[in-house]
């Protein structure tokens, strides 16, 4: 079988499961398998896999029907520009996540922001983007989780960034040392815990805690907006990544505190309600 071969076989399994994205699944799985790039594929697409690499690779594409993220097969993730390290002790990182760092970034520099917190940190995404591209910041990172702790600090390191993030064992505030923030940022679970097993076998294959909000999806942004106050300086921001349909019930959260000014909300590049964005008065 050769490359060529092998993708259009890879393509037509998947489709028969209705995987989506089946082109880019099957190309990044038999990159993954011959550990070449995309333009290697492509030059050489009349080449012949070895039985070993064709049984891995089938292998591999059985998974994928069976509802395995490809992620946690490559164990590798993009997101803004950057590599990291995924399995499935943590939430893959999405593109949608990026409009949160993004909007980050800008308050940051705004503000010239020295100290930033990352609730529900998972792999370390937001807190390393962050830590790459701020110059002359320190984070903290904390997480529930001491796996998916091990995770974000292994990808500190491999984007060079471990001296600027302190990484914390927590459940949410609870274990976080009385320090002030210029910013608190957040992609918690927003997922109704009646809704998780609707999901997508996909999404079902990661982690249960990284994706339930509780009964109505909200309990966590309950805690962060309660509590969160107490943790930032004067004129701090709150920034929180939102489910589609949660805008309005996590602002109302937000006005009945009373603690904060300024509230506004950001879509996604899908027109979606994506993240609210608040500053302590």
């Amino acid at each position: 079988m050769t490359i060529k071969q092998a993708i259009i076989k890879g393509v037509t399994l998947l489709k028969l499961e209705k995987i989506t994205s089946p082109k880019l699944k099957a190309r990044l799985l038999l990159q993954y398998v011959l550990k070449k790039s995309r333009q290697y594929l492509i030059v050489y697409d009349d080449q012949k896999l070895t039985d070993m690499q064709e049984q891995e690779y089938l292998n591999y594409i059985e998974l994928l029907k069976q509802g395995e993220p490809i992620e946690h097969i490559t164990h590798q993730k993009e997101f803004m520009k950057l590599n990291f390290y995924v399995d499935e002790n943590v939430l893959i990182p999405r593109q949608d996540t990026e409009v949160l760092v993004e909007e980050v970034l800008q308050i940051a520099k705004k503000i010239k922001a020295k100290k930033i917190l990352d609730l529900c940190t998972g792999s370390g995404a937001i807190a390393i983007s962050l830590a790459k591209y701020l110059e002359n910041v320190q984070l903290t990172a904390l997480d529930i989780s001491g796996k998916a702790l091990d995770i974000a600090i292994a990808n500190a390191k491999n984007n060079h960034v471990q001296d600027k993030i302190t990484f914390v064992e927590s459940n949410l505030f609870q274990d976080l040392a009385p320090e002030k923030y210029d910013i608190i940022v957040s992609n918690p679970p927003y997922i109704k815990s009646e809704e998780i097993e609707k999901l997508d076998k996909e999404v079902k294959r990661e982690p249960k805690e990284a994706l339930d909000g509780g009964k109505d999806g909200l309990e966590f942004y309950r805690r962060i907006i309660d509590q969160g106050y107490q943790y930032l300086k004067y004129g701090g921001y709150i920034c929180l990544e939102i489910g589609y349909d949660q805008k309005e019930e996590v602002i109302k959260i937000i006005e009945d505190k009373k603690q904060y000014i300024q509230t506004y909300c950001k879509k996604d590049l899908y027109d979606n309600d994506r993240i609210i964005v608040t500053k302590l008065n």
